[in-house]
């Protein structure tokens, strides 16, 4: 069955949500798909055990409506996946989004047509969408690197990848689990089946710094106390330079050695980002305070290990990276998961894992480490990945796909030359996971879709697309900003280093999200500087 409308959404995730009622209420008749059986985006698919925020939930939220924000409260400082995934609902209950969404749905296929200006969009549930606006709200982090070592298929026990973990759960106790991958997500499933697995070898390729978690529970004072800012969040957030509430306040060569240790040491006892996005700014830049302040938190990780082999294993050394140039986790108690006696570290940098046979993990060498259970925390294709696996094709029939397999570029991150009437969030090029609070920067530019696609109604054009000159400015600048930057010389996901052949290119922007919101303004402002707006009138000329 085809379905006419004006937008189809991808996407039923924070992104998505938002993206749906902006556009509903601008009197378009919309629509949203999503593979998932319900809303929640993120938080629907990584349910496994330890998933919870590493933002503060009182910034990790809506700030379009007051009282949707004030109405929900949070229990604790890092809510847990159950409780982010209860807020998701209660925001698409308040709303009533469910009646616009099917669920359960993939979008296999996307088709534009030059001749009509219109995008032909299929699923694999057998709906067809015939719509003028394709919005992809389909997530930075949305697409799972799964087929990773030779031989899973022949593993007898279990193999669960963190982002597609069972709704119904996976009974660990007594069980000989591995995980492989110590990021972010690995380092929070580790912390949580420790106590209750018979065994645990955890596999370490890349050690990571890490920071402690604090993360109190919120009683009505808590709750009142934070909605009370609620005018001075909404101001805040948009505006500093990672969208926390939290901006960088110092400048390293104005303090004293002994002014940076007190600096350091307060926004490390506070248990949050806040040492990462909040001390110094020239961490991103400066390969001596880079090593300063990678020392600084090696000497917080060292003296909890105090095992040398353990430091060896589980602490970065400045050869490695330095701190604040991968994703920053932030833990609790993890290190000391790894003084227990049913746990082992197993260094793989060095021999590497060679495949994974019937009874378990083969190293290189040789060696098997027999498991029923092996979790698979190895991470995702970065920006573009979800996207890449959809066959969408613009003008004279070129794939998204093999576009990006040449090179990954947008403009803005919201829109590709070449592919009119596509609109990204959340994608590359623009701020996201990697230096960003989501919830910050995925308003801001659903927002920016949303005026922009008002604009072209009043304006009564009718498709959008970006030069090829303004990708070309958009390009340049971002890569000047990230080429600056440390992340640029740094292997990691940031920059597409942990999948086989990705171009390499950082994907997020790194100018700041402040900068950022107000350069997606002023092209605005200047009739969408750098896009062509076709489909109009005789008096409506292209905006170059």
């Amino acid at each position: 069955m085809t379905h006419k409308i004006d937008a189809l959404v991808i996407g039923a995730g924070v992104a998505g949500l938002y993206q749906l009622h902006q556009l509903r209420e601008m009197g378009l008749a919309v629509h949203g798909v999503d593979a998932a059986s319900d809303v929640g985006g993120t938080w629907y698919w990584n349910r496994y055990p330890g998933a919870r925020f590493d933002s503060e939930s009182y910034i990790y939220q809506y700030l379009f409506d007051e009282t949707l924000y004030k109405d929900w409260t949070w229990s604790e400082r890092f809510p847990a996946q159950p409780e982010i995934e209860r807020w998701m609902h209660y925001v698409a209950d308040r709303l009533d989004l469910r009646k616009d969404f099917t669920f359960s749905s993939r979008v296999t296929r996307a088709v534009y047509g030059e001749d009509t200006g219109r995008w032909t969009v299929e699923t694999d549930t057998g709906d067809v969408y015939d719509t003028q606006f394709l919005v992809s709200c389909s997530g930075m982090l949305s697409a799972p690197l799964t087929d990773r070592f030779p031989g899973q298929d022949r593993f007898e026990g279990r193999i669960v990848h963190t982002a597609l973990y069972p709704k119904e759960g996976l009974d660990l106790e007594g069980k000989r689990v591995g995980v492989i991958g110590i990021g972010a997500t690995g380092i929070q499933v580790i912390q949580t089946i420790a106590p209750v697995v018979d065994t645990l070898t955890v596999f370490v390729r890349t050690p990571q710094y890490v920071l402690p978690m604090k993360n109190p529970k919120y009683g009505p004072d808590d709750a009142a106390t934070y909605k009370a800012r609620w005018n001075e969040l909404t101001s805040n957030l948009p505006n500093t330079f990672t969208g926390f509430e939290y901006d960088f306040e110092h400048v390293w060569a104005d303090c004293t050695p002994e002014q940076r240790r007190a600096i350091l040491e307060e926004n490390f006892a506070d248990g949050s980002l806040k040492l990462w996005l909040a001390s110094f700014s020239e961490v991103f830049f400066d390969e001596a305070v880079s090593k300063e302040i990678s020392a600084f938190v090696r000497q917080k990780m060292e003296a909890r290990l105090k095992d040398p082999k353990l430091i060896d294993i589980l602490v970065p050394k400045q050869s490695d990276f330095g701190f604040g140039t991968h994703r920053v986790p932030l833990e609790t108690n993890y290190l000391e998961v790894y003084l227990q006696d049913n746990v082992e570290a197993v260094p793989v940098r060095d021999n590497p894992i060679a495949e994974i046979v019937p009874e378990g993990v083969k190293l290189e060498d040789g060696t098997v480490y027999p498991l029923d259970v092996i979790v698979m925390a190895v991470g995702f294709d970065a920006g573009s990945g979800a996207l890449s696996r959809i066959d969408i094709r613009g003008r004279g029939g070129m794939t998204l796909k093999d576009e990006w397999e040449k090179d990954i570029r947008t403009t803005l991150g919201m829109q590709k030359h070449g592919f009119p009437n596509l609109f990204m969030t959340g994608a590359p090029l623009a701020p996201s996971a990697a230096l960003c609070n989501m919830t910050t920067c995925l308003q801001q530019q659903t927002e920016w879709i949303a005026d922009c696609i008002k604009a072209m109604r009043a304006r009564g054009v009718t498709v959008i697309e970006p030069t090829a000159e303004g990708e070309d400015a958009w390009v340049q600048h971002h890569d000047e900003t990230a080429n600056a930057t440390l992340i640029a010389k740094t292997n990691s996901w940031y920059n597409g280093a942990n999948v086989a052949g990705k171009p390499r290119r950082v994907l997020s922007y790194t100018g700041g999200v402040g900068t950022y919101r107000a350069r997606c303004q002023e092209i605005a402002e200047k009739g969408y500087e750098g896009f062509a707006l076709t489909g109009a009138p005789e008096t409506a000329e292209p905006a170059e």
